[in-house]
């Protein structure tokens, strides 16, 4: 097995690899780039800020600093779900931006290939502002939607 990860790396260029953390929106999985992810963790107390968007939570206080949290399903337009034991905040911090992403689960890290990403397809496009979306990832059988976390977070803070 070691050598296999080892043949892998000789093989492979890393400017060609993504490396992804994947999280499950409802039945959908998505995948964001690992360098822009500060921490994953579980869901606090979430203070409401009134007057703010709908797709913003709150805020949590995360070892003194001041988070705003973002419910993804309501900022791709989607309705919310129940929260759950499963129920995460993926911290991120995108040009000095950090924000905290509600989301149903986080499953696990992974490394994909450039050439294993397509553009998305229109369809997506129509139910998600196609902005915030990269691309579809293709990992065996399963598809990965990608988000552009940049579009996403400059969006919301401006």
């Amino acid at each position: 097995m070691e050598n296999e990860a080892n043949n892998f790396q000789e093989h492979v260029n890393t400017d060609d690899l993504l490396q992804l953390v994947i999280f499950n929106l409802g039945m959908e999985e998505f995948g964001v780039d690992i360098m822009k992810v500060q921490e994953i963790i579980r869901l606090p107390e979430i203070t409401r800020i009134p007057r703010s968007p709908d797709y913003i939570k709150g805020v949590i206080n995360l070892r003194g600093k001041i988070i705003v949290v973002m419910d993804l399903d309501k900022r791709f337009g989607l309705p919310s779900k129940e929260i759950t034991d499963e129920t995460r905040i993926i911290v991120v911090d995108v040009e000095g931006t950090i924000i905290g992403m509600v989301v149903d689960s986080v499953s696990e890290v992974i490394r994909l290939l450039n050439t294993n990403v397509d553009p998305t397809p229109d369809i997506i496009n129509q139910k998600i502002n196609a902005d915030y979306l990269k691309g579809v990832g293709k990992i065996d059988e399963r598809l990965l939607i990608l988000l552009n976390l940049d579009s996403i977070i400059n969006e919301t803070a401006s």
